[in-house]
């Protein structure tokens, strides 16, 4: 570990306005999904966003001596169960009333396994993400809640452990994310639905999170000192017209440069392409890039900070927990044909009678 002392972290409203667009993205993506083709890469933004932010606080809690694992987890549960058991609870209810035997059943199963964060290994022996029986899944998004938990169980231990060991925490969390990445690469053609929604595939978004995280916090003033170098040589080449601050040029581009591929990825990702893969570097190094651009990047100030898109951000969290099972029970009332004799019936009734 570096002897350099980090720094606090401070409310960032950029990050609130990426989780805007994660969330936006995949909410979209989940109600037209010919529309935009990529918008389930939000989720690789809230990986990364996830990882980055979780790290931090490890990091700092390492370095001033005070990180408890009863208080990591203590304000994981304050934050993730409110919520969650809400959702669960209106979903149960609802279900009861308007699905057949065996799909409450199902329902049940997920809700359990999603409660112990245990859903995607679930759902790997049943479809995968794209299947058209995905739709009639209302806990399916749980997936993505159940990798960050897993994350949350195993990293702080091995962070905690290379500590006490002092062994270095960033040479730690690169080889860990080179072998999750190698997982993801090895096995996303012979076992895509695995690859997809098993932690291995997938740690590395989020380390990559974590290894930014180190970089901002142990060796920020060489980052800066490195983006000063780069603007002095732009500006020696292309004369600025205007004065601006010796990191300005950089965390224009590189806010700029992951706003880019946010877009691409968005419109440009399909689910006919492996996934995660290769492609998933593409939302991976533009959450990335916006990140460590910080709130002096123009294009962070206009389209992440603004109060829209921090509002959005601030209740991403809910917003993700409830889109799903509401469009999912829709296209579960809304689909099948009716049973002979009750063909004159809504379907909310004839899947009611059947029910009882």
């Amino acid at each position: 570990m570096s002897s350099a002392v980090p720094r606090p972290t401070d409310y960032r409203a950029e990050i609130d306005g990426l989780r805007a667009f994660a969330v936006l993205s995949v909410v979209l993506y989940h109600a037209f999904p010919t529309g935009l083709t990529g918008g389930f890469i939000g989720v690789d933004v809230f990986f990364v966003i996830s990882g980055y932010l979780i790290t931090s606080h490890i990091f700092i809690g390492l370095d001033e001596g005070r990180f408890s694992f009863a208080n990591f987890f203590g304000r994981r549960i304050r934050r993730i169960f409110p919520a969650l058991v809400l959702v669960m609870a209106v979903s149960l209810i609802f279900g009861w009333f308007a699905l057949l035997a065996e799909e409450f059943q199902q329902l049940g199963k997920h809700v359990a396994s999603g409660a112990a964060f245990i859903v995607n290994f679930i759902l790997v022996g049943e479809s995968g993400y794209f299947d058209a029986a995905a739709d009639t899944k209302p806990m399916l998004h749980l997936w993505s809640l159940a990798v960050e938990e897993q994350f949350y169980i195993v990293w702080p231990l091995v962070l905690w452990l290379a500590w006490r060991l002092h062994i270095s925490l960033l040479a730690i969390t690169l080889l860990v994310a080179a072998a999750s990445f190698y997982f993801n690469l090895r096995y996303v053609a012979t076992n895509p639905t695995g690859v997809f929604f098993w932690p291995y595939g997938r740690f590395w978004e989020l380390l990559s999170g974590s290894a930014l995280a180190w970089l901002m916090l142990y060796k920020r003033d060489a980052l800066d000192r490195a983006k000063a170098g780069v603007h002095a040589v732009i500006g020696r080449m292309i004369p600025l017209g205007m004065p601006a601050a010796r990191t300005a040029l950089v965390d224009n581009a590189m806010g700029l440069g992951g706003l880019c591929l946010l877009i691409y990825g968005f419109v440009g990702i399909t689910s006919e392409v492996p996934f995660p893969s290769a492609w998933a570097l593409i939302p991976v190094c533009g959450a990335i890039l916006i990140i460590a651009a910080g709130s002096t990047a123009w294009s962070n100030r206009l389209f992440m900070m603004n109060p829209v898109a921090v509002w959005f951000g601030l209740i991403s969290y809910p917003l993700y927990l409830w889109h799903w099972p509401l469009l999912s029970f829709i296209q579960i009332v809304e689909s099948g044909e009716p049973p002979t004799g009750m063909q004159g019936l809504p379907r909310s009734s004839w899947r009611l009678a059947l029910r009882g």
